[in-house]
């Protein structure tokens, strides 16, 4: 990833940052805990795939996960990692890109085409 590409993804998580939304929950689908109320099944299907951020007045407050992946967080075998910026591949940075941009203009997820 180029410099310039670089310092124009830090200048964006500064955004992010100050809209008090924190980068890791930019790709972690998203519910409300009144979803959750309405929407059970739904919300625990998703969870069941991967985990799921429950939010109260906007602001994220709960993690759903199934209980393998709690399991596989605890015991350190979780084979996700998280990486420096730089080292992001060029198709995930693009991805990545757009989806700080939507948060920017105050989109969420179910507003995705």
């Amino acid at each position: 990833m180029s410099r310039t590409r670089e310092r124009h993804f830090l200048e964006k998580m500064e955004n992010i940052e100050y809209m008090e939304i924190k980068p890791e929950t930019i790709l972690m689908r998203q519910f409300t805990t009144g979803d959750l109320n309405k929407q059970i099944g739904d919300v625990t299907d998703v969870a069941s795939r991967e985990p799921v951020i429950l939010t109260r007045h906007n602001k994220p407050r709960f993690v759903l996960m199934s209980y393998e992946h709690y399991q596989r967080m605890r015991s350190g075998r979780d084979p996700r990692r998280a990486h420096h910026i730089s080292e992001m591949p060029d198709e995930h940075a693009e991805l990545f890109g757009e989806a700080i941009e939507r948060l920017a203009r105050g989109e969420s997820y179910d507003d995705e085409p």
